[in-house]
């Protein structure tokens, strides 16, 4: 099997013998040449020559098929053309490591633009062809692999890993990980963030009475309604433990948290899931929530988000000994002090 370096020599015509000298060393092998051109353009994979104003040189046909350009659309263009502008980072700085002689390969994950807009996702290996002779660099040979499917699987994956899998919100790591984040983002930024802890009242009673698997219905019912309420991007729904679930809510103030709990509090209630046949239960399945905010101020202190969910999960017993059902909050200070 030949390696990158003899495919590049074969296909392109480049000889890398630092033994050779003179007019010979990138030679084209004429008897070879026209073979290994064949291999090239029947490749799989999309091969793409830059000279060294990394403007495509030779463009192999399975662009077409990746891509939905012709070679011809794409010699003479540079290859950031065809990549989407947030990636092109990603592609400058494998390509200016080799330029810069830190390295002879390498290799990069980057979107496409195929010609009808979409985008593909593509991992390119590089290499610099240098001047055997001065070491001065030369054409960069580019061979492209559409790895969409790959990402795709990746995609879900990380997503199942991250998912829980009765109710679908996120899971107690992937929680845990998301608070963590947030909390630092709040603590750098000086602003201030929510968190609600949500309990389902009486719920080990309804589960030992209708049983589990009407409980996980229930559960799924109540996650389902949490979520729908996420309104913002970054509002993230958790399921916390056992009948517990939880919310981040970034950027969010004391009376925020309030209202958005009480829409949680109301959203659980009208789904009428029968509660215990009990008149101190109620007729419908309800939830308590306790809301913690902690407001940054300057210079202020907090080093665990430890003490958010302290505050949150003390505000939820508070919460359940009013008589359930109902919103209890709470506000905490950067330096640790709470209100």
């Amino acid at each position: 099997m030949l390696s990158l370096p003899g495919i590049l020599k074969k296909v392109f015509g480049i000889r890398t013998d630092r033994s050779l000298r003179g007019p010979a060393a990138t030679a084209p092998v004429p008897k070879e040449e026209n073979l290994f051109q064949v291999l090239a353009d029947h490749s799989a994979d999309l091969i793409v020559r830059l000279g060294p104003d990394h403007v495509a040189r030779y463009v192999s046909p399975s662009s077409l098929r990746i891509l939905g350009w012709t070679p011809e659309e794409m010699v003479g263009q540079s290859p950031e053309n065809f990549v989407l502008a947030e990636d092109i980072p990603v592609m400058a700085a494998a390509v200016g490591r080799i330029v810069a002689g830190e390295a002879e390969t390498g290799t990069g994950v980057v979107r496409m633009l195929r010609k009808d807009g979409s985008a593909v996702w593509t991992e390119g290996s590089l290499r610099m062809i240098r001047d055997p002779v001065t070491g001065a660099p030369g054409d960069l040979v580019v061979i492209v692999r559409d790895i969409t499917d790959r990402k795709a699987l990746e995609d879900k994956l990380t997503a199942l890993a991250m998912t829980d899998g009765l109710t679908g919100l996120m899971n107690r790591r992937a929680f845990d990980q998301a608070l963590e984040r947030e909390w630092q983002r709040t603590l750098r930024e000086g602003t201030q963030m929510s968190l609600l802890l949500l309990d389902l009242d009486h719920f080990k009673m309804f589960n030992d009475h209708y049983g589990h698997q009407v409980g996980d219905d229930c559960l799924r019912a109540v996650a389902a309604a949490v979520q729908k309420n996420m309104r913002r991007p970054g509002d993230v729904a958790a399921r916390y433990g056992g009948e517990e679930l939880a919310v981040i809510l970034p950027n969010t103030d004391a009376t925020g948290a309030v209202q958005v709990a009480g829409q949680l509090r109301l959203a659980v209630e009208v789904l009428h899931l029968p509660q215990l046949p009990s008149a101190e239960h109620g007729d419908w399945l309800t939830v308590s929530i306790g809301a913690a905010t902690v407001l940054c101020r300057e210079g202020g202190r907090m080093q665990m988000p430890e003490a958010l969910l302290a505050a949150a999960d003390a505000a939820l017993y508070r919460a359940k000994r009013d008589g359930r059902n109902c919103v209890a909050n709470t506000l905490l200070l950067a330096t640790g002090e709470r209100s």
